[in-house]
């Protein structure tokens, strides 16, 4: 360069030069605009100080300015970072430009408060060279004395208006506050004046219980690692990490051992809160060295979807097991029939026969009807029932069995027979007139294909085909004792009105009112089922069959078969068991209905039921776990519908007691056959 000046030199003296004449320009600038507020001074006032400022500079014109056009230097960084110098000419400028005086610049950025008529009288305002928004308040004149822009009355009274909402909103929320602050300190004291201080370390926070509110945090910590670490192992067999897949196996198994039947941290074992650091440390070695977000995450979608698929296996097993249990007779109560046979015979009780004979076709005394094959539950259900009887002696019991268990009956009853009511047991064998010719659903028990239907049951087909049908493969169906209950005229041809019993109920209060209800010509006198769409018609009958859609409403309220007043005079005049007949007929090949007695129970009385109060019958107790307590004690007769009968393993624990208290526990035969509570 010449001269001996570098270029850096050049550029300083070049910015030297072009900050002295912005700031020559910015003082010109200033004075011409001194001069824009005295020619303001005297120009007219308006309300609106926005209106004012744009009136006024509409009465200056550009034309005005002193300097029409100059150059501007200016000095700006390229974008290598080097210092650049130019210039701009004036005219080029955008008209947001604001011009000033540097020496007056602290003075114009002075904030001041007005007060006008108690408010405050405030401005924004944005400039282009500061980019950010200020609050100037307006200032007329040169003088000291700051005078301010008069207030429209209309806005001064909106901005009253709003003062006061505040201040009402804010006293509003004070008052609520301090209800509130109330009532937590009644609540407090009301539960203070409750504690019962006496019962020691009832209510003390050192119990052991909360040293950890989250009582089974380390077992949930402990399965997420086995899920995580068999999750890793998959990964790293593929990767051929032999070493790292070998200890997350081990470590799983450890893991799983630590855990055993735990299900909260007090049954872990000691050495478990070991077991589980160990694990975090191969996890997270894991971690570093196999982690990839979506390969994770599929590994994880697929153990998912085998664990559903386990669950959906387990629960079809489940199903039939559960099935199975049901059916199989506990060995207590095959005994029992096996002991009261033998003693039957070698005793010579075949000889000998019931008391009070005549009672058993008088239609003045109160009737009912049992039909079972079960000697221990029938006896619960006729201790319950006299137990609880007004009138014993007037109460008389028709016992139906079938040839297998008549002997054993027959010896229970004539050995226990409950104090002044009357017993009666028959073989249904007995009844000639109940035969294929004459019922239709005999004549279906005994064909090829039902025969086909439940001995092939087995094979795995079937069972997986039919598991949730599984119930209807009961062999129960197979005798004719499930179906006698259509047959009350033939069997009791002398009786106006019976009441039907299941063996697998429990009387708990007297049973005579039920003979006084008068079922308005009705024949069937039962509790009614349904609560919204639960135990409808459309629930037990294939409503897809025109036979059925045709003739039946598939809103009909179900009702139950357990406890039934049978008004057996209006059955005779209905034909009832011609009914009966007629649809079971139609149903032989099994597509109206499946197996069982609801279905065409609900058929057979339909329109011809009369619903009892729903107190005298609870159902539910056989699989339902979560009734009413209430309800189940007030009941007339509470029902073990469903597979966890009362004298099964598979009983509900906190139902059981309302049946076990019938049971004559200190008999000889039940202490024989080892029976106890």
């Amino acid at each position: 360069m010449r001269g001996g000046l570098t270029s850096p030199s050049l550029s300083a003296i070049f910015l030297f030069l072009g900050i002295n004449i912005v700031l020559s320009v910015r003082a010109e600038v200033s004075r011409t605009s001194t001069l824009r507020r005295e020619h303001r001074l005297y120009a007219p006032s308006y309300d609106c100080p926005n209106c004012y400022e744009r009136k006024d500079r509409g009465n200056i014109s550009s034309t005005d300015h002193p300097w029409k056009d100059f150059d501007i230097i200016v000095t700006y960084s390229d974008p290598s970072g080097a210092v650049q110098v130019g210039s701009v000419r004036s005219r080029d400028l955008s008209s947001s430009w604001v011009w000033r005086n540097p020496r007056k610049e602290k003075h114009n950025r002075v904030r001041s408060s007005l007060i006008v008529q108690g408010q405050f009288q405030t401005k924004l305002s944005y400039r282009e060279n500061g980019d950010s928004w200020s609050d100037n308040h307006q200032f007329q004149g040169e003088t000291s004395q700051a005078q301010a822009y008069p207030v429209h009355p209309v806005k001064l009274k909106r901005q009253m208006l709003r003062r006061e909402r505040r201040e009402r909103r804010t006293a509003d929320l004070i008052k609520q506050d301090k209800g509130i602050e109330n009532q937590m300190q009644e609540a407090a004291i009301k539960r203070a004046r409750e504690l019962d201080t006496n019962i020691k370390g009832k209510y003390s926070i050192w119990r052991k219980e909360y040293e950890n509110p989250n009582s089974d945090s380390t077992v949930k910590l402990i399965r997420d690692q086995i899920i995580m670490a068999k999750a890793y192992a998959t990964i790293a067999m593929a990767k051929n990490e032999t070493v790292l897949y070998n200890s997350l196996i081990e470590q799983s198994r450890e893991s799983q051992l630590a855990i055993g039947e735990a299900t909260n941290d007090a049954e872990l074992l000691p050495s478990a809160l070991d077991q589980a650091k160990a694990m975090g440390h191969i996890l997270a070695t894991a971690k570093d060295q196999l982690y990839d977000c979506v390969l994770i995450a599929r590994k994880l979608r697929v153990m998912l979807q085998s664990s559903e698929t386990n669950v959906n296996s387990f629960k079809k097993k489940s199903t039939f097991l559960i099935q199975l249990a049901a059916k199989t007779v506990p060995r207590p109560l095959h005994c029992i029939p096996l002991v009261l046979t033998t003693d039957y015979h070698l005793s010579n009780y075949d000889k000998k026969v019931f008391p009070n004979k005549e009672k058993l076709e008088d239609p003045s005394l109160y009737h009912y009807a049992i039909f079972s094959d079960n000697v221990l539950a029938t006896s619960v259900v006729v201790n319950s029932t006299a137990l609880h009887a007004k009138e014993p002696g007037r109460h008389v019991f028709h016992i139906v069995t079938d040839k297998l268990n008549f002997a054993a009956m027959k010896m229970w009853f004539l050995v226990n027979a409950p104090a002044g009511a009357t017993i009666e047991v028959k073989n249904v064998d007995d009844f000639t007139w109940l035969n294929s010719s004459y019922c239709p659903v005999l004549r279906q028990l005994e064909s090829a294909r039902m025969i086909e239907y439940y001995f092939k049951a087995h094979q795995s087909s079937s069972l997986t085909a039919g598991t949730d049908n599984l119930k209807y493969r009961n062999p129960k169906y197979l005798s004719m004792l499930n179906h006698l209950r259509f047959y009350l005229p033939e069997v009791y041809p002398k009786l106006g009105k019976i009441l039907f019993l299941d063996d697998d109920i429990v009387v708990q209060k007297d049973l005579t009112p039920l003979w006084s209800v008068n079922l308005n010509g009705m024949v069937n006198g039962a509790v009614e089922t349904c609560k919204e769409s639960f135990h409808r018609f459309d629930k037990y009958l294939n409503f897809s069959n025109p036979k059925i859609a045709d003739n039946f409403d598939a809103n009909a309220c179900g009702w139950a078969f357990g406890m039934n007043i049978f008004d057996l005079i209006e059955w005779r005049k209905r034909d009832i068991t011609g009914i009966y007949h007629h649809w079971q007929e139609m149903n032989e090949d099994r597509t109206l209905w499946k197996l069982g007695t609801l279905p065409p129970g609900l058929i057979t009385f339909y329109n011809l039921t009369y619903p009892l109060d729903r107190s005298w019958h609870v159902l539910g107790l056989g699989y339902d776990p979560a009734l009413n307590q209430t309800e189940i004690e007030n009941a007339g007769v509470v029902h073990y519908n469903g597979n966890y009968k009362p004298w099964l393993d598979l009983a509900i624990a906190k139902y059981r007691s309302y049946w076990s208290k019938y049971v004559m526990y200190d008999n000889f035969y039940l202490q024989v056959c080892n029976l106890n509570q």
